[in-house]
């Protein structure tokens, strides 16, 4: 996969992989597919993932986002994985309240506090 293609920023702290979106919308089918399949292949490489994902530049999330996000929780628990969410606008955080999605997903307000509750 070419570095320039990906829609994601991924770095590596310790032993946590932290995740950011590049596109402030994440509403297109391709681009939503192409993230579950960077962020899941990620899982792969691990024996026992840590996942920060950040959404901090994010405006807009479609619901096939919100599906992907379930089958990215799905396989880190299936894998005995840590995922954690951050960053996360109060007008998106809304839509998880809504879906009872914040109840799924452990969710942070920053990216530091994410990552010392892997700790």
């Amino acid at each position: 996969m070419a570095q320039a293609d990906t829609r994601l920023r991924v770095r590596k702290e310790d032993d946590v992989v932290h995740v950011e979106f590049v596109d402030r919308n994440i509403l297109d089918e391709a681009n939503i597919q192409r993230i579950g399949e960077e962020i899941l292949a990620l899982i792969e490489t691990e024996s026992e993932p840590r996942l920060v994902i950040s959404f901090s530049n994010v405006d807009h999330l479609s619901s096939a986002a919100l599906g992907t996000l379930i089958t990215i929780h799905n396989k880190m628990k299936a894998k005995s994985g840590s995922l954690r969410l951050a960053n996360i606008d109060p007008q998106i955080y809304e839509v998880f309240v809504i879906t009872k999605l914040n109840k799924l997903f452990e969710i942070h307000d920053t990216s530091e506090n994410a990552i010392a509750s892997l700790k």
